[in-house]
């Protein structure tokens, strides 16, 4: 059948070789005079009529209904290389691995623009049977996202993911806390470990994970100020987060040094000094007190191998513990020594905290002493 055209409106051809029907309008032209068309088609006539009525709509309307063949896993692949310029590598390596292994096997073959609110409702659901409600509104996010990247390219006249509310995914693993015997078994073990002292400032000062591996010799005194009154301390100002921040202002503080944290440092500082021999041109400065054997950042990965490996040793099932757990523990044995609440908050560096002293360089005062020294009478 011959292509038959009505008056602006676009038209209609029957295509003998696909055996569908075509539907095509021209929108506009370029800049070089050709004409910008936009395509159709339908296994039916009126299926394809229904198509360039739809586009026509959209033109009116000034939307664009974005190329036919550009895929779910086209807009997140396309978001993951050019929209997360800046972020922090962990968090770009975090959004990787979710796309690749939630969104593209189940939603990445669907053509963008055919994709329903139902058809993310249906998957956000079935994750969220196998998945904790984090995961899940992180899958809802990233996916979002990436659609809402695509949209401010013409690739999708809407962006139906922002419609759907996120479901209730399983309930997650609790946080829980080491008892005393506990803690003190993981202290032994970890004696053993190059993490000794990583673990040591982790369980008897409640520092965070991502706060331990930014810190730097320069922000630790072993000796302090006796004369005055000043105890070993170390200032936890940095973190690292995407632009080197703590989690909030207020988890800035100057935190009083147990006297085995200062013990484990001094003896960390030798075995640093030894590798930094050792690996003689291929060491990296980076000032870090807890670093790679050739003065590289630790990664999470690296430090939850190890932690993994010294809970083993102490007895404990290591796929029930994780580096986060030290700080749950910390606050947990404080609270058990009678420590009020509102100071070990100030000890955390909670943002809940009524004040919170922000300590620079050489403005060590007031150190938070109540840590330290219910910490030396609990492991004296």
């Amino acid at each position: 059948m011959t292509a038959r055209r009505s008056r602006g409106d676009g038209g209609l051809h029957w295509d003998e070789q696909r055996q569908r029907w075509i539907a095509s309008v021209t929108v506009g032209y370029s800049p070089d005079g050709k004409r910008i068309v936009r395509k159709a088609s339908g296994k039916t006539k009126t299926e394809a009529k229904a198509k360039l009525k739809e586009i026509l709509r959209d033109h009116d309307d000034g939307l664009a209904s974005g190329p036919a063949n550009f895929t779910v896993a086209d807009a997140v692949i396309s978001w993951l290389t050019y929209g997360l310029q800046g972020r922090d590598t962990e968090t770009v390596a975090n959004y990787r691995i979710l796309s690749d292994k939630h969104i593209i096997p189940a939603l990445g073959a669907r053509k963008l623009r055919d994709l329903s609110a139902e058809d993310v409702d249906r998957w956000l659901m079935g994750k969220a049977r196998t998945h904790s409600t984090r995961t899940v509104r992180l899958l809802h996010s990233c996916l979002n996202r990436a659609v809402k990247f695509a949209q401010a390219r013409d690739k999708v006249k809407r962006n139906v993911v922002a419609l759907c509310d996120v479901p209730e995914g399983k309930q997650g693993r609790p946080s829980k806390s080491l008892t005393l015997d506990q803690a003190a078994a993981i202290l032994a073990a970890a004696e053993r470990s190059r993490l000794y002292a990583y673990v040591v400032l982790s369980l008897l000062i409640g520092a965070r994970t991502e706060e331990l591996r930014a810190l730097v010799w320069s922000e630790v005194d072993l000796d302090g100020d006796p004369d005055n009154g000043i105890p070993p301390w170390i200032a936890v100002w940095r973190s690292v987060r995407e632009g080197g921040d703590t989690k909030t202002k207020k988890s800035r503080r100057s935190l009083a040094l147990p006297k085995r944290c200062v013990e484990a440092l001094r003896a960390h500082r030798v075995q640093q000094a030894e590798d930094r021999q050792h690996a003689g041109t291929k060491w990296a400065e980076n000032g870090l007190v807890f670093a790679s054997q050739v003065g590289t950042p630790l990664d999470s990965h690296n430090v939850r191998r190890m932690f993994r490996k010294i809970v083993n040793d102490a007895g404990l099932e290591a796929k029930d513990w994780t580096p986060r757990e030290m700080r749950h523990s910390f606050v947990s044995l404080l609270s058990d020594s009678g420590v009020p609440l509102e100071d070990i908050a100030r000890l955390v560096g909670h943002s809940g905290t009524a004040v919170t002293e922000a300590v620079y360089r050489k403005q060590i005062r007031p150190v938070l002493l109540g840590g330290a020294e219910v910490m030396d009478r609990i492991f004296s």
